[in-house]
Parts: C-alpha cells; structure tokens; sequence
C-alpha cells in the first residue's frame, strides 16, 4: 500500500498540468483512486494522513484553476477551425 500511496503522491502533480497546463489525468481520476485506497484497505494512521494529504492538495488544485469535479470520459471540445 505504501507504494500506491508513494505513487499517486509523485505522479499526481505533475500530472494535472502536464499538457500544455491542463491535466493528463483529471482530479476526478485521483480523488477516486485515493478513495478507493481508503475505502479497500487497511492503512495506518500515516498512511491515512498521506491520503488526507492528496485529497487536499486536489482540492487546491481544483480551487486555484477553478476545476469542476468532472467525471472521467468528459470530453474536451477541439478548438473550432477555419475552413
């Protein structure tokens, strides 16, 4: 679990402003991965604060860019182009 844990908290970052600012993978992904730790497992006292920890790091994220909590699958519209 601790790996999961240490994975989520070295990748999830970078990946919300991956591409060109705007996330790889949306909040959306993170907070039900991390929800889905807390949910299934057993975790000590630090890994539950390590969680607490990334779900409050989404929030700001989400607070500074003004991020809806979008469900996964929501498209982007391509840019409208000339013709």
């Amino acid at each position: 679990m601790d790996e999961d844990i240490a994975h989520v908290a070295r990748v999830m970052v970078p990946s919300l402003s991956a591409f060109r600012g705007e996330p790889v993978l949306q909040p959306a992904y993170w907070r039900r991965r991390l929800h889905r730790i807390q949910n299934e497992f057993r975790l000590t006292e630090t890994q539950a604060s390590q969680i607490q920890h990334l779900l409050r790091d989404l929030d700001s994220f989400e607070a500074k860019n003004g991020a809806k909590k979008k469900p996964i699958g929501t498209q982007i519209r391509a840019p409208w182009i000339p013709r």
